[in-house]
């Protein structure tokens, strides 16, 4: 059956949850611009809880939507998932644009439409960060011992679902690999999109480090932590998370905690410090380019989505990398950063080429570009 002509298509954008704003949002936001006539799919909304753009879309919702204490722990609510997402209805949509790091790739969708997944990540929690989340010093008993009883089956909806897209799109080369390793499919990459426009140029440097990360162990903001309070300089770490009490304890005196901030503030703290720190390995990580828009170098664990990024032997260069997750690899990545001059209007060009505009003209001409492919196919 052929695709539905341009100009009629019905299009569904399918994403796991709204409940933040947070990089996974912000991708979504954009494509909403970009398809203003879209519906949303979710398991969940939190009204109020994403952006204006967001919220005005005509919204659909699972049953998690009705559950109990969903609002604030749907996560427990993780075994059902897959069957929620699935009881999704898409009938009558030609284009489906899936939004996946969790279970949105597997939604029913008519034989007829076409169904493109943008993938941040393969769930990292059953894979390879299933120890960092569900270790004995992670986790509770009881979450362990269900996590061990629904593994397996959510590994088998995982790779089972992942025929079903017709193309992947991945977030990064680093997660263009994990998608072929796993789910053995190939995947173009389109980088997520930086609101430049948040951040401003800066020349100043009120001698501090920052650090803008959920609190959560696999960010590793404990192995920062201990190299600043070995260094004795100072350190702000804007982000919250169940990880928070435990890393507030072992602060030394020169590592401040100020919680999530609004925009505009966090913009300020990115303005005045000397470097980032981006301890922790991430699929991409929005964080190293929001600092480069402000004219700020990173200091960054050399491994994941940081070294499509932070460049220490290209022109520009953006940041340090460090070879070893540990606290004596990091502290002599932070002595290189004298031996370096970082140029603030390099640092910021190089950001503007992941600007949010950016991503909305790839991503239009590349939905484009696989309607036709498509459609010529289903002739």
């Amino acid at each position: 059956m052929t695709p539905a002509p341009q100009q009629s298509r019905r299009i569904a954008i399918v994403h796991e949850w709204f409940t933040s704003m947070r990089g996974g949002e912000k991708c979504v936001e954009a494509l909403c611009e970009v398809f203003p006539e879209a519906e949303l799919f979710t398991l969940l909304h939190v009204k109020g809880s994403v952006s204006a753009t967001i919220e005005r879309m005509h919204m659909h919702t699972s049953f998690i939507q009705h559950l109990p204490f969903a609002r604030r722990h749907y996560r427990h609510y993780l075994p059902l998932f897959p069957a929620a997402i699935q009881k999704l209805d898409l009938r009558g949509f030609d284009l489906i644009i899936s939004s996946h790091h969790c279970v949105a790739k597997g939604v029913r969708t008519p034989h007829h439409a076409l169904h493109i997944c943008y993938c941040y990540t393969p769930m990292r929690y059953i894979w390879d960060l299933y120890d960092e989340y569900f270790a004995k010093d992670r986790a509770g008993v009881l979450t362990r011992t269900g996590m061990r009883l629904v593994t397996g089956y959510l590994r088998r909806f995982d790779i089972r679902t992942a025929a079903s897209p017709h193309y992947f799109v991945a977030i990064s080369q680093n997660v263009r690999k994990r998608v072929n390793d796993i789910y053995h499919r190939s995947a173009d990459v389109i980088y997520p999109p930086v609101d430049t426009s948040m951040f401003r140029l800066s020349h100043k440097d009120d001698g501090y480090f920052l650090i803008v990360s959920a609190l959560v162990p696999y960010k590793r903001v404990d192995l920062a932590i201990e190299a600043f309070n070995r260094t004795g300089e100072r350190l702000i770490i804007v982000g919250d998370g169940p990880d928070a009490p435990r890393l507030q304890k072992s602060a030394g005196s020169t590592v401040e905690f100020v919680g999530w901030q609004p925009d505009s503030v966090l913009a300020g703290f990115y303005a005045h410090c000397r470097a980032v720190v981006f301890p922790g390995e991430e699929d991409f990580g929005l964080v190293p380019l929001e600092a480069m828009a402000s004219g700020k170098p990173v200091v960054a664990f050399a491994r994941g989505g940081a070294l499509e990024t932070v460049l220490e032997t290209k022109s520009p260069t953006t940041g340090i990398l460090f070879p070893e997750q540990t606290v004596e690899s990091l502290i002599g990545a932070i002595r290189r950063l004298d031996t370096v001059e970082f140029v603030p209007e390099s640092l910021r060009a190089f950001a503007m080429g992941f600007d949010r505009e950016v991503y909305k003209q790839r991503m239009a001409a590349y939905v484009q570009e696989k309607w036709e492919e498509f459609g010529s196919r289903s002739t």
